[in-house]
Order: C-alpha cells, then structure tokens, then sequence
C-alpha cells in the first residue's frame, strides 16, 4: 500500500488556529480555498480561509508567490464581521492589493462557505484578479477593476466536516465544475467488522471492507468522466483512544502519481490535524502547458461526541 500522498509539504503556507493546543477538542468549522493566478505575469496563490465559531463568521485572504513566500494577508475578524461589507489595502513587493467584500445579504448553510447573496475580489493594478461570488456587476461597480482575460483557477479546498456516522458536504472535483452531494458513511462503534461506504450523489462509488486491515489506502473512482483518486486514513476512528479525526483525500490529476512522487509527505501526523494545513502545492501548477492541472479536495471527518 502507498503511503497517504500529499500535496502539502514543510515550507507550504499553514493556516492554523495559533491558541489550539488540542486540535481535536478545537477543530474550528473552516473551509480553505486555494486559486492559481497571475500578478505582473507571475504565478501566485491566493488562500482564502471561511471560519464560523462562537463569535461569528469570519475570513482571511493570503495572497502567496510560486515559491510560498507570503506577499500579504489580511483577517477579517469574526467580532468585526457584524459590517459584513469593506475594503482593505495592502502592499506586496511595492504593488498596491486591495480586498473588497460585501457579504451583507449573502445565504450561508451549516458551513462557512457563504452559497450565495455574496462577493470577494482581489484587486491588482485595477485589474480584477480573483472574484468570488454571485454579485458580479456589484463588485465591478464598487472597485472600478476591469477583468483580467485569464481568470482564476481553484485548485485545492479543504474543509472540516462534523457528524457521527454519517459526513456529508457539498463537493466539486475540478475548478469549475460541477457541484456533488458527496457523503461518506463509516461506523466503527459497537460493529465487529466496520466499513467505509462513500457515495457521490446518493450512488455507491466506494466501498472498503475489512477496515481494520485496510485503514489507509486509495482508490479511483470515476466523476464527471474524470478519475479521481481517493485516499483514507481512518486509523484515529478506529485505534485512538481519544475522539480523533479521519482525513479523506481527492486527488483529480493526469499524472498524479507523477506529482506526489516529486513531494513525499514529511510528517504524517500533519495531515490528521483538521487546524493546520500547509499548502505547497504551487510547484506543481508552475507549467500548465505542460500537464493538466490538477485538483485537491481534503476533508477532515470529525466525530461528534
């Protein structure tokens, strides 16, 4: 069996929650996006962080180069969040960035991730480098920014999902694409032999028995006609004496092997803590002539007690 492979490495851009001591008893519900896209010609990553606690909803936006060095970055606060609407100014290697948002009327669900009623945009010498949201013509009246003629890539998301047998989320396996009920059942209290079932718009898709000998793996599965590699680390479900996590990956890529095999995972126990994820995946985005580029869905399963 391969190792759980990973497109994270040791110099990647963490976010964390800096006052967790115990990142099972302080999983935050946060959703990470990550977007590939150009400042003055050069490749850069921009990682956008929804979080939703006690105190509110929240978001920051890092903007990173190709070589994960942080140009800037800016936290909206959940205690300032009640504007739900502003602008933010920054400097990055002598160039003026400025963040818009206006969350004022958008619909949120159980998550984070606002659905709709929203925009994000990140402006680089007037030029509307990243968009998100519904209220396109909103946010080009308010930042006066023209579109660039090459738009954004999304190529990872990572997101914290709760449940006890049952985990579910809305997920898509490519930038741009199409949007699936993805839900992963697997129940390791009181079964002699527990299984893990995923199935991907209410179909079966994947199903592993005998898990308890078979805790890690990967398999591919077939979405939207692509292959998507699926990987699982259920080992804290099943033998940790505390409540801990499951850590699910979806790799959809030509030649993943290819790009795993160049960054082997440092530290294992890096992917099984749902408040820390370090994102090095900008290397293998650099030439897009070259190879497809590739998607990342990670998913951290956190069991309600």
């Amino acid at each position: 069996m391969r190792d759980f492979p990973s497109c994270f490495g040791e110099n990647g851009v963490q976010v964390a929650d800096s006052s967790s001591s115990n990142a099972s008893k302080t999983a935050q519900n946060l959703v990470t996006c990550v977007y590939q896209c150009l400042l003055h010609g050069r490749s850069c990553l921009i990682t956008i962080v929804w979080s939703k606690n006690l105190m509110g909803q929240g978001f920051s936006v890092g903007i990173n180069d190709s070589e994960n060095q942080s140009l800037c970055k800016v936290d909206i606060k959940p205690w300032l969040f009640s504007k739900r609407k502003g602008s933010k100014s920054l400097e990055a290697n002598s160039s003026k960035i400025d963040i818009y948002w206006d969350l004022s009327s958008a619909k949120f669900g159980s998550g984070p991730e606002p659905l709709e009623g929203f925009y994000v945009g990140v402006v680089f010498d007037c030029q509307m480098v990243l968009l998100l949201g519904d209220l396109r013509k909103e946010a080009f009246k308010k930042t006066n920014a023209v579109p660039l003629p090459s738009s954004a890539i999304f190529i990872a998301k990572r997101e914290n999902i709760f449940g006890k047998k049952v985990f579910r989320t809305k997920a898509q396996f490519c930038d741009n694409g199409q949007i699936h009920d993805l839900m992963i059942e697997c129940d390791t209290i009181g079964v002699s032999d527990p299984f893990l079932v995923i199935r991907v718009d209410s179909k079966t898709v994947m199903q592993v028995k005998q898990l308890r000998w078979k805790f890690r793996g990967n398999h591919t599965i077939a979405v939207d006609g692509l292959a998507v590699e699926v990987f699982w680390d259920v080992y804290n479900w099943l033998f940790s004496t505390t409540l801990g996590n499951a850590v699910f990956l979806f790799k959809t890529c030509l030649s993943a092997e290819k790009l795993w095999a160049s960054h082997p995972l440092s530290d294992p126990n890096v992917l099984r803590d749902p408040n820390v994820v370090p994102w090095s995946c900008s290397q293998r985005f650099q030439d897009s002539q070259s190879q497809a580029l590739s998607f990342s869905l990670i998913l951290h399963a956190l069991k309600n007690e």
